[in-house]
């Protein structure tokens, strides 16, 4: 009769290099801390600012401040009224909002990997050895919270709706009729990032087409997702290109709102 021997005890493999790679893997990370932390600083001290927000004769409302819902919202800037009289100076005018948007984004898959990998190094690169002993991954608080993802995406789905109705208001002129300047087209142009960085999200892949057995059977799911899927290649660029055109809204319609310049017209 012939014995079984005992299988070697698996361990990870013992290289005391960090990483074996001679390419500058670290510039990546480098990148992507410095981009987040200068749209983090940004975002943080226009949300807190309380003014230049909003230009009435264009209609223009940066989406930073959408819906603007405190009872100290310049008149007209409430497009859905104003739900309580004032708020504390520690609270954003926008607080309906923002929770569910900074939910969504901090929840992303594409974003958790990039700083993940920026700020905590974990790690920071393909084939380089992370710094942390342990690594209980997204199982306890508070990354647990990240596999809130999906419920967040329905959530964000009535804000990029509510941001597309601030869009065509944008499309009005200074009698309120239909009207086009510089402001609405950046506006329209960021609505339209923000739809394609929703829409190429991993879990709207899922809700279209996952947990379908047969996709012959779902005709309309089955196309629904190949076009999802579509989009969902360049989720990343979506991420990146969202964030900086929700960076030159704002800033924009601040210096509109500040009297800084006049938005150039090209029709009423």
């Amino acid at each position: 009769m012939t014995q079984l021997s005992e299988a070697p005890a698996r361990t990870r493999a013992q290289i005391g290099e960090r990483t074996l790679r001679k390419d500058p893997w670290w510039n990546r990370g480098r990148v992507v801390a410095s981009l987040l932390t200068i749209w983090v600083l940004y975002a943080t001290v226009r949300v807190f600012m309380g003014h230049w927000y909003w230009v009435p004769q264009y209609h223009y409302l940066t989406p930073f401040y959408s819906p603007c819902v405190s009872g100290e919202c310049v008149p007209g800037s409430s497009t859905l009224g104003q739900w309580i009289p004032t708020v504390p100076p520690i609270i954003p005018y926008a607080f309906v909002s923002l929770v569910f948007v900074l939910g969504f984004r901090l929840s992303c898959y594409y974003y958790r990997g990039a700083y993940y990998r920026a700020f905590w190094r974990a790690p920071a690169a393909c084939a380089v050895r992370e710094p942390h002993a342990t690594d209980t991954g997204e199982s306890r608080f508070p990354l647990i919270v990240q596999n809130l993802h999906r419920y967040f995406f329905y959530l964000a789905i009535p804000i990029a709706i509510l941001l597309t109705y601030d869009v065509a208001q944008a499309f009005r002129g200074p009698d309120g009729d239909f009207g086009i300047g510089l402001g609405s087209i950046i506006m329209l142009i960021n609505v339209v990032a923000i739809w394609a960085y929703t829409f190429s999200c991993h879990s709207c892949r899922h809700i279209t087409g996952g947990r379908l057995k047969h996709f012959s059977k779902h005709p309309v799911r089955y196309w629904t997702w190949t076009q999802i899927s579509k989009l969902n290649r360049h989720h990343m660029a979506f991420a990146w290109i969202s964030l900086a055109t929700l960076m030159l809204t704002d800033l924009y319609v601040l210096l509109l709102a500040s009297g800084a310049f006049s938005d150039p017209r090209i029709f009423n």
